[in-house]
């Protein structure tokens, strides 16, 4: 799925607030919308969700709201990328996002420098 060019590149910066979540939403039906039919919408909403919610309260449950978690969102020709950037320490993502593999073609969880985790959500788009 992945060896493409971004089509297109979106990012969003959040506090660690479960209230976060209605502007999520929001910002992604209106960037996104436009390239995906409204079932994978759906899917791809609902997993965000999820997943920012988990990050939320497991991975960030220690730490101030004012610690920023980073969206991005990239559109490729056949797939739809989300990524949620976090700070906090690694989380047991089998356990945590079971729910999520419904809705995505592909899951990934990293750590990298300097403690942080990266959520990597793939949603096959078809055209």
């Amino acid at each position: 799925m992945t060896n493409q060019s971004i089509l297109k590149e979106f990012r969003l910066s959040v506090k660690t607030e479960l209230e976060a979540l209605e502007e999520i939403l929001a910002w992604f039906a209106e960037i996104i919308q436009d390239y995906l039919p409204p079932k994978t919408l759906r899917e791809c909403k609902l997993a965000l969700a999820e997943a920012f919610t988990n990050t939320v309260i497991y991975s960030h449950q220690n730490l101030p709201s004012s610690v920023p978690i980073i969206l991005e969102v990239n559109l490729f020709s056949n797939y739809l990328e989300m990524k949620i950037w976090d700070i906090g320490p690694p989380f047991d993502l089998l356990n945590k996002l079971w729910e999520i593999e419904e809705s995505i073609d592909d899951l990934e969880y990293i750590r990298v420098a300097n403690r942080r985790n990266c959520l990597i959500m793939r949603k096959k788009l078809i055209n």
